[in-house]
């Protein structure tokens, strides 16, 4: 009988296990799967937030390249600033001695 009562200790000790266990695991699961679609926001959110930053770098160099258009420059520097190309008799040369090179 000893054994007996020993078995039977034994099998309501493992159900006492399992009937708090199950419930443990099962929160354990709702909060991993909160946590997970909040880092699935998260991700989705950056991504978009990267697509926007490329598009508009994108948009920037597209602009860095036609503003720095050697015909744009010197049409502006003709017309808006009264400049002109200068003649080779136009051009001094300036000599230092001593400079570092």
């Amino acid at each position: 009988m000893n054994r007996e009562k020993v078995k039977a200790k034994t099998e309501t000790v493992l159900i006492l296990c399992c009937s708090v266990l199950i419930p443990l695991l099962l929160v354990g699961y709702g909060v991993q799967t909160r946590r997970y679609e909040s880092l699935k926001k998260e991700v989705i959110a950056l991504e978009d937030k990267q697509m926007k930053l490329v598009e508009e770098n994108k948009t920037l160099i597209t602009n860095i390249s036609m503003l720095s258009n050697a015909n744009r420059i010197e049409r502006i520097a003709e017309q808006q600033l009264g400049m002109h190309k200068a003649e080779s008799d136009e051009i001094v040369r300036v000599e230092m001695k001593g400079a570092a090179k």
